[in-house]
Protein backbone atom coordinates (compact mmCIF):
# COMPACT_ATOMS: atom_id res chain seq x y z
CA UNK A 1 0.00 0.00 0.00
CA UNK A 2 3.08 2.17 0.57
CA UNK A 3 4.32 1.88 -2.73
CA UNK A 4 0.72 2.46 -4.57
CA UNK A 5 0.28 5.88 -2.83
CA UNK A 6 3.80 7.02 -2.59
CA UNK A 7 3.03 6.79 -6.79
CA UNK A 8 -0.29 8.69 -6.49
CA UNK A 9 1.15 11.37 -4.89
CA UNK A 10 3.88 11.97 -7.12
CA UNK A 11 1.64 11.44 -10.44
CA UNK A 12 -1.42 13.36 -8.41
CA UNK A 13 0.85 15.75 -6.64
CA UNK A 14 -1.23 16.36 -3.76
CA UNK A 15 -3.76 14.46 -2.21
CA UNK A 16 -5.76 14.10 1.27
CA UNK A 17 -6.50 10.36 3.20
CA UNK A 18 -10.11 11.00 1.78
CA UNK A 19 -8.76 11.83 -1.64
CA UNK A 20 -6.85 8.51 -1.35
CA UNK A 21 -9.22 6.37 0.34
CA UNK A 22 -11.42 6.99 -2.61
CA UNK A 23 -8.77 6.25 -5.19
CA UNK A 24 -7.34 3.11 -4.25
CA UNK A 25 -11.29 1.63 -2.16
CA UNK A 26 -9.51 1.15 0.81
CA UNK A 27 -11.01 2.00 4.33
CA UNK A 28 -9.64 5.21 5.79
CA UNK A 29 -7.93 3.77 8.71
CA UNK A 30 -5.42 1.39 6.25
CA UNK A 31 -4.80 4.74 4.42
CA UNK A 32 -4.05 6.82 7.43
CA UNK A 33 -1.21 3.63 8.61
CA UNK A 34 0.14 4.20 5.46
CA UNK A 35 0.53 7.53 5.69
CA UNK A 36 1.82 7.87 9.01
CA UNK A 37 4.49 5.09 8.25
CA UNK A 38 5.63 7.39 5.06
CA UNK A 39 5.87 10.80 7.34
CA UNK A 40 8.06 8.82 9.66
CA UNK A 41 10.29 7.21 7.02
CA UNK A 42 10.17 11.21 5.56
CA UNK A 43 9.62 10.07 1.91
CA UNK A 44 6.17 12.17 2.07
CA UNK A 45 5.33 15.83 3.77
CA UNK A 46 2.16 17.91 4.87
CA UNK A 47 0.95 20.26 1.87
CA UNK A 48 -1.40 22.15 3.40
CA UNK A 49 -5.11 21.75 3.90
CA UNK A 50 -7.35 20.79 1.41
CA UNK A 51 -10.51 23.30 0.12
CA UNK A 52 -12.90 23.42 2.47
CA UNK A 53 -16.69 21.44 1.63
CA UNK A 54 -18.02 22.91 4.76
CA UNK A 55 -16.34 20.84 7.11
CA UNK A 56 -12.93 20.52 8.92
CA UNK A 57 -10.60 21.20 5.86
CA UNK A 58 -8.16 18.13 5.42
CA UNK A 59 -4.56 17.81 5.17
CA UNK A 60 -3.26 16.97 2.09
CA UNK A 61 -0.03 15.27 1.31
CA UNK A 62 2.96 15.07 -1.59
CA UNK A 63 6.28 13.53 -2.22
CA UNK A 64 8.81 15.05 -0.23
CA UNK A 65 11.05 16.69 -2.63
CA UNK A 66 13.51 17.55 -0.25
CA UNK A 67 15.21 14.13 0.08
CA UNK A 68 17.50 15.12 -2.78
CA UNK A 69 16.18 11.87 -5.22
CA UNK A 70 16.67 12.48 -9.01
CA UNK A 71 16.16 10.84 -11.88
CA UNK A 72 18.24 11.07 -15.12
CA UNK A 73 16.93 10.37 -18.79
CA UNK A 74 18.63 9.56 -21.76
CA UNK A 75 15.79 10.09 -24.82
CA UNK A 76 16.65 9.69 -28.21
CA UNK A 77 15.25 10.15 -32.00
CA UNK A 78 16.29 9.26 -34.93
CA UNK A 79 19.17 12.52 -34.98
CA UNK A 80 19.21 13.81 -31.72
CA UNK A 81 19.76 12.88 -27.79
CA UNK A 82 18.98 14.74 -25.12
CA UNK A 83 19.99 14.31 -21.38
CA UNK A 84 18.03 15.85 -18.09
CA UNK A 85 17.59 15.03 -14.68
CA UNK A 86 14.33 15.98 -13.05
CA UNK A 87 13.55 16.21 -9.26
CA UNK A 88 10.53 14.25 -7.97
CA UNK A 89 8.68 17.23 -8.68
CA UNK A 90 9.25 17.09 -12.46
CA UNK A 91 11.70 20.69 -12.80
CA UNK A 92 14.33 19.83 -14.47
CA UNK A 93 17.51 20.69 -12.72
CA UNK A 94 20.03 19.90 -15.36
CA UNK A 95 20.27 19.16 -19.34
CA UNK A 96 21.64 18.73 -22.22
CA UNK A 97 19.33 19.29 -25.07
CA UNK A 98 19.43 18.63 -29.18
CA UNK A 99 23.39 16.81 -29.25
CA UNK A 100 23.65 15.88 -32.70
CA UNK A 101 23.68 11.35 -32.50
CA UNK A 102 22.20 9.84 -35.28
CA UNK A 103 21.16 6.65 -34.32
CA UNK A 104 22.14 4.63 -37.66
CA UNK A 105 25.89 4.58 -39.00
CA UNK A 106 27.10 6.12 -35.80
CA UNK A 107 29.63 3.49 -33.91
CA UNK A 108 30.25 6.54 -31.55
CA UNK A 109 26.77 6.61 -31.08
CA UNK A 110 27.20 4.99 -26.83
CA UNK A 111 30.35 7.05 -26.59
CA UNK A 112 28.50 10.28 -27.17
CA UNK A 113 26.02 9.36 -25.20
CA UNK A 114 28.22 8.47 -22.12
CA UNK A 115 30.18 11.54 -22.13
CA UNK A 116 27.14 13.88 -22.35
CA UNK A 117 26.14 11.84 -19.12
CA UNK A 118 29.03 12.67 -17.53
CA UNK A 119 29.01 16.07 -18.17
CA UNK A 120 25.60 16.65 -17.28
CA UNK A 121 26.58 14.59 -13.80
CA UNK A 122 29.29 16.92 -13.15
CA UNK A 123 27.56 20.25 -13.92
CA UNK A 124 24.86 19.16 -11.64
CA UNK A 125 26.97 18.18 -8.28
CA UNK A 126 24.83 15.55 -7.75
CA UNK A 127 26.38 12.14 -6.93
CA UNK A 128 25.19 8.81 -7.88
CA UNK A 129 23.85 7.24 -5.20
CA UNK A 130 20.92 10.08 -4.99
CA UNK A 131 19.50 8.59 -8.10
CA UNK A 132 16.59 6.38 -7.99
CA UNK A 133 17.47 5.95 -11.51
CA UNK A 134 18.48 6.56 -15.04
CA UNK A 135 15.86 5.93 -17.91
CA UNK A 136 16.48 5.49 -21.45
CA UNK A 137 13.85 6.06 -24.64
CA UNK A 138 14.09 5.28 -28.25
CA UNK A 139 12.44 4.37 -31.11
CA UNK A 140 12.34 0.80 -32.58
CA UNK A 141 10.93 -2.44 -30.83
CA UNK A 142 11.91 -1.77 -27.25
CA UNK A 143 11.66 -5.22 -25.15
CA UNK A 144 10.95 -3.44 -21.48
CA UNK A 145 11.82 -7.04 -19.97
CA UNK A 146 14.61 -8.04 -21.64
CA UNK A 147 16.22 -4.77 -21.43
CA UNK A 148 16.65 -4.41 -25.43
CA UNK A 149 16.34 -2.67 -28.59
CA UNK A 150 15.35 -5.55 -31.29
CA UNK A 151 15.47 -3.03 -33.91
CA UNK A 152 19.26 -3.59 -33.94
CA UNK A 153 21.17 -6.55 -34.50
CA UNK A 154 22.91 -7.88 -31.16
CA UNK A 155 26.22 -6.82 -32.38
CA UNK A 156 25.37 -3.23 -32.35
CA UNK A 157 25.76 -1.09 -29.48
CA UNK A 158 22.18 0.32 -29.15
CA UNK A 159 20.78 -3.56 -28.88
CA UNK A 160 22.22 -3.70 -25.10
CA UNK A 161 22.25 0.18 -24.71
CA UNK A 162 20.62 -0.83 -20.92
CA UNK A 163 23.25 -3.07 -20.16
CA UNK A 164 25.86 -0.44 -21.11
CA UNK A 165 24.34 2.04 -19.39
CA UNK A 166 23.61 -0.07 -16.14
CA UNK A 167 27.51 -1.05 -16.24
CA UNK A 168 29.12 2.24 -16.74
CA UNK A 169 27.32 4.04 -14.16
CA UNK A 170 26.14 1.27 -11.71
CA UNK A 171 22.55 3.03 -11.75
CA UNK A 172 19.46 1.22 -12.07
CA UNK A 173 18.08 1.89 -14.99
CA UNK A 174 15.41 1.30 -16.98
CA UNK A 175 14.75 1.44 -21.08
CA UNK A 176 11.22 2.10 -22.91
CA UNK A 177 9.90 3.02 -26.40
CA UNK A 178 10.12 6.73 -27.11
CA UNK A 179 6.17 7.10 -28.21
CA UNK A 180 5.19 4.82 -25.35
CA UNK A 181 6.94 7.23 -22.98
CA UNK A 182 5.40 10.31 -24.68
CA UNK A 183 1.69 8.78 -24.44
CA UNK A 184 2.29 8.02 -20.68
CA UNK A 185 3.45 11.62 -20.11
CA UNK A 186 0.04 12.82 -21.70
CA UNK A 187 -1.73 10.41 -19.91
CA UNK A 188 -0.56 11.56 -16.44
CA UNK A 189 0.31 15.74 -16.92
CA UNK A 190 -0.63 16.42 -20.56
CA UNK A 191 -4.05 16.65 -22.22
CA UNK A 192 -4.94 13.25 -22.01
CA UNK A 193 -4.88 12.90 -18.37
CA UNK A 194 -8.94 12.51 -17.91
CA UNK A 195 -9.59 10.50 -21.01
CA UNK A 196 -10.18 7.18 -20.47
CA UNK A 197 -8.52 5.75 -24.58
CA UNK A 198 -6.55 7.92 -26.26
CA UNK A 199 -4.15 7.57 -29.31
CA UNK A 200 -1.37 9.44 -28.89
CA UNK A 201 0.73 10.48 -32.05
CA UNK A 202 4.75 11.11 -31.88
CA UNK A 203 4.99 13.51 -35.02
CA UNK A 204 8.79 13.59 -34.90
CA UNK A 205 11.45 12.77 -37.76
CA UNK A 206 9.27 9.40 -38.33
CA UNK A 207 5.56 8.99 -36.65
CA UNK A 208 4.92 6.63 -33.59
CA UNK A 209 2.12 6.11 -31.44
CA UNK A 210 0.68 5.35 -27.97
CA UNK A 211 -2.18 3.59 -27.41
CA UNK A 212 -3.98 4.20 -24.29
CA UNK A 213 -6.99 1.64 -23.41
CA UNK A 214 -8.95 2.18 -20.23
CA UNK A 215 -6.65 4.16 -18.54
CA UNK A 216 -3.80 1.66 -19.13
CA UNK A 217 -0.80 1.62 -21.97
CA UNK A 218 -1.38 -0.74 -24.47
CA UNK A 219 1.50 -2.73 -25.86
CA UNK A 220 0.18 -5.86 -27.92
CA UNK A 221 0.90 -9.48 -27.60
CA UNK A 222 4.84 -9.09 -27.95
CA UNK A 223 5.08 -5.46 -26.90
CA UNK A 224 5.54 -3.61 -30.17
CA UNK A 225 2.01 -2.32 -30.62
CA UNK A 226 1.78 1.37 -32.38
CA UNK A 227 4.36 1.13 -35.34
CA UNK A 228 1.84 3.77 -36.72
CA UNK A 229 4.76 5.24 -39.15
CA UNK A 230 4.66 1.92 -41.25
CA UNK A 231 1.23 1.63 -42.13
CA UNK A 232 1.26 1.23 -46.14
CA UNK A 233 -1.11 4.77 -46.97
CA UNK A 234 1.80 6.47 -49.08
CA UNK A 235 1.58 6.71 -52.69
CA UNK A 236 5.01 7.30 -52.78
CA UNK A 237 8.10 4.64 -54.58
CA UNK A 238 10.41 5.71 -51.56
CA UNK A 239 11.70 3.51 -49.65
CA UNK A 240 11.23 4.02 -45.77
CA UNK A 241 13.62 3.45 -43.16
CA UNK A 242 11.97 -0.23 -42.65
CA UNK A 243 12.78 -0.91 -45.59
CA UNK A 244 9.35 -0.74 -47.59
CA UNK A 245 7.42 0.92 -50.07
CA UNK A 246 4.13 3.11 -48.85
CA UNK A 247 4.92 3.84 -45.34
CA UNK A 248 2.78 6.72 -43.70
CA UNK A 249 6.26 7.71 -42.32
CA UNK A 250 7.70 8.83 -46.06
CA UNK A 251 4.74 11.47 -46.57
CA UNK A 252 3.77 12.09 -42.68
CA UNK A 253 6.83 12.86 -40.84
CA UNK A 254 8.86 16.24 -40.23
CA UNK A 255 11.52 14.32 -42.02
CA UNK A 256 9.01 14.17 -45.40
CA UNK A 257 7.93 18.03 -44.70
CA UNK A 258 11.78 19.11 -45.34
CA UNK A 259 11.61 16.88 -48.57
CA UNK A 260 8.99 18.72 -49.43
CA UNK A 261 10.49 22.15 -48.98
CA UNK A 262 13.84 20.50 -50.90
CA UNK A 263 11.53 19.42 -54.00
CA UNK A 264 9.71 23.00 -54.23
CA UNK A 265 12.89 24.86 -54.35
CA UNK A 266 14.82 22.93 -56.41
CA UNK A 267 11.43 23.26 -58.92
CA UNK A 268 11.99 27.07 -58.59
CA UNK A 269 9.37 28.38 -56.20
CA UNK A 270 10.65 31.41 -54.23
CA UNK A 271 10.40 31.22 -50.29
CA UNK A 272 12.63 32.89 -47.27
CA UNK A 273 14.07 29.29 -46.68
CA UNK A 274 15.98 29.47 -49.66
CA UNK A 275 18.95 32.03 -48.16
CA UNK A 276 18.74 30.04 -44.96
CA UNK A 277 22.10 27.70 -43.62
CA UNK A 278 21.84 24.91 -42.07
CA UNK A 279 24.08 23.21 -40.53
CA UNK A 280 21.66 19.82 -39.33
CA UNK A 281 18.19 18.52 -39.63
CA UNK A 282 17.16 20.73 -36.61
CA UNK A 283 17.92 23.42 -37.79
CA UNK A 284 16.11 23.22 -41.00
CA UNK A 285 13.25 22.10 -38.59
CA UNK A 286 13.92 25.15 -36.31
CA UNK A 287 13.77 27.48 -39.84
CA UNK A 288 10.96 25.63 -41.79
CA UNK A 289 8.19 25.77 -38.54
CA UNK A 290 9.77 29.80 -37.72
CA UNK A 291 8.82 30.63 -41.23
CA UNK A 292 5.64 29.04 -41.85
CA UNK A 293 4.57 30.81 -38.54
CA UNK A 294 5.74 33.79 -40.29
CA UNK A 295 2.98 33.21 -43.43
CA UNK A 296 5.74 31.88 -45.82
CA UNK A 297 3.89 29.82 -48.74
CA UNK A 298 6.58 26.92 -49.62
CA UNK A 299 6.64 26.31 -45.68
CA UNK A 300 2.85 26.01 -45.08
CA UNK A 301 2.70 24.03 -47.81
CA UNK A 302 4.79 21.45 -46.96
CA UNK A 303 3.51 21.37 -43.43
CA UNK A 304 -0.03 20.96 -45.12
CA UNK A 305 1.44 18.32 -47.15
CA UNK A 306 1.96 16.44 -44.15
CA UNK A 307 -0.80 17.40 -42.05
CA UNK A 308 -2.87 15.81 -44.85
CA UNK A 309 -1.23 12.37 -44.51
CA UNK A 310 -1.40 12.29 -40.77
CA UNK A 311 -5.41 12.82 -41.31
CA UNK A 312 -5.26 10.27 -43.94
CA UNK A 313 -3.89 7.80 -40.96
CA UNK A 314 -5.85 9.73 -38.47
CA UNK A 315 -8.61 8.09 -40.27
CA UNK A 316 -7.60 4.55 -40.21
CA UNK A 317 -6.70 4.74 -36.61
CA UNK A 318 -10.48 6.24 -35.84
CA UNK A 319 -11.84 2.92 -37.55
CA UNK A 320 -9.95 0.48 -36.29
CA UNK A 321 -9.38 1.76 -32.49
CA UNK A 322 -12.61 4.16 -32.60
CA UNK A 323 -10.90 6.11 -29.47
CA UNK A 324 -12.13 9.21 -27.25
CA UNK A 325 -9.28 11.31 -28.37
CA UNK A 326 -6.04 11.42 -30.57
CA UNK A 327 -3.27 14.05 -29.17
CA UNK A 328 -0.56 15.07 -31.64
CA UNK A 329 2.70 15.44 -29.27
CA UNK A 330 6.15 15.18 -29.98
CA UNK A 331 8.53 17.85 -31.65
CA UNK A 332 5.81 18.67 -34.52
CA UNK A 333 3.25 19.53 -32.13
CA UNK A 334 4.39 23.00 -32.03
CA UNK A 335 3.21 23.60 -35.90
CA UNK A 336 -0.68 22.99 -34.97
CA UNK A 337 -1.86 26.03 -36.35
CA UNK A 338 -1.13 24.99 -39.50
CA UNK A 339 -1.20 21.32 -39.70
CA UNK A 340 -4.71 21.04 -38.10
CA UNK A 341 -6.78 21.98 -40.17
CA UNK A 342 -5.12 19.78 -42.57
CA UNK A 343 -5.54 16.55 -40.67
CA UNK A 344 -8.96 17.90 -40.22
CA UNK A 345 -9.77 17.79 -44.21
CA UNK A 346 -8.61 14.32 -44.73
CA UNK A 347 -10.26 13.29 -41.64
CA UNK A 348 -13.63 14.28 -42.80
CA UNK A 349 -12.93 12.80 -46.44
CA UNK A 350 -11.50 9.53 -45.00
CA UNK A 351 -13.38 9.00 -41.54
CA UNK A 352 -17.34 7.65 -41.38
CA UNK A 353 -19.01 10.68 -40.37
CA UNK A 354 -20.31 9.24 -37.22
CA UNK A 355 -16.95 7.88 -35.91
CA UNK A 356 -14.85 10.94 -36.68
CA UNK A 357 -17.44 13.08 -34.67
CA UNK A 358 -17.08 10.71 -31.77
CA UNK A 359 -13.19 11.42 -31.65
CA UNK A 360 -11.70 14.70 -30.49
CA UNK A 361 -8.64 16.10 -32.01
CA UNK A 362 -6.05 17.18 -29.79
CA UNK A 363 -2.40 19.42 -29.61
CA UNK A 364 -0.23 18.44 -26.88
CA UNK A 365 0.86 21.52 -24.81
CA UNK A 366 4.23 18.86 -23.56
CA UNK A 367 5.10 18.90 -27.22
CA UNK A 368 8.72 18.50 -27.43
CA UNK A 369 8.90 17.68 -23.62
CA UNK A 370 6.36 15.04 -23.64
CA UNK A 371 9.54 12.10 -24.43
CA UNK A 372 12.06 13.11 -21.26
CA UNK A 373 8.66 13.98 -18.73
CA UNK A 374 7.41 10.67 -19.74
CA UNK A 375 10.81 8.81 -19.59
CA UNK A 376 11.18 10.08 -15.96
CA UNK A 377 7.42 8.96 -14.74
CA UNK A 378 8.81 5.56 -15.77
CA UNK A 379 11.60 5.75 -13.54
CA UNK A 380 9.34 6.77 -10.89
CA UNK A 381 6.48 4.04 -12.01
CA UNK A 382 9.33 1.10 -11.91
CA UNK A 383 11.79 2.33 -8.93
CA UNK A 384 10.26 4.91 -6.31
CA UNK A 385 9.57 2.01 -4.18
CA UNK A 386 13.17 1.84 -3.59
CA UNK A 387 12.43 4.89 -1.12
CA UNK A 388 10.50 3.02 1.20
CA UNK A 389 12.53 1.17 4.13
CA UNK A 390 11.33 -2.38 4.87
CA UNK A 391 9.89 -2.70 7.25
Amino acid sequence: MNSQILKALYFQESQSIADLSKTFNKSIPLITKSINSLLEMNVIEGNGFAVSTGGRRAIQFKVNNKRSKYTLVIALDQFYTSIQIFDLENNIIQENTDIYNPLVSNPKILSTIIVAVEQVLEQSNIPLSNFLGFGISMPGFVDTTKGINDSFDKQSKLHHIKKHITEHFKVPTIIENDSTCIAFAEQKFGVAKDIKSSLVINLNWGVGLGIIVNNEIFKGSSGYAGEFSHIPLSDSNELCSCGKKGCLEVGASLTAALKNVQEALIAGEKSSLETEQYNNFLAQEDALLENALKGDQVAIASLGKIGYMLGKGIATLIHILNPEAIIISGRGAKADTILMPHIQTAVNEFCIPRLAKATELKISNLNKQAQSLGTSAFIIENLIHTLIKPN
